[in-house]
């Protein structure tokens, strides 16, 4: 994943524990989960956040660089949405675009 370009630059947020987040640490390369646009639970997009050997902790906001494995159908939606939730059996997290990516 480390060749792999994002998509978008997103300001990510994941949830404190105490708050619905994870219980632990993502890995350190990258974490996958689908994302979810507000107001829409019924379909949802999987996604790698980029992590760059840095793994990311619950109560944690990082910019980071995000791919969709459904490429740039995906990547636009939450472009266009410009602020959308992570999932991963709940809602732990959520995420404010800030930039295209480095396409």
């Amino acid at each position: 994943m480390k060749d792999i370009r994002p998509q978008l630059i997103a300001d990510v947020t994941l949830y404190p524990t105490d708050r619905g987040g994870r219980r632990s640490p993502t890995a350190a390369d990258w974490f996958g989960c689908p994302c979810v646009l507000p107001g829409d639970g019924r379909q949802m997009w999987d996604c790698r956040l980029l992590l760059a050997g840095r793994p990311m902790v619950p109560g944690e906001t990082r910019r980071i660089g995000m791919v969709f494995l459904s490429g740039e159908l995906a990547a636009n939606k939450f472009r266009a949405a410009g602020k959308f939730f992570l999932w991963d059996g709940r809602i732990i997290g959520e995420a404010t675009t800030v930039a295209e990516g480095l396409q």
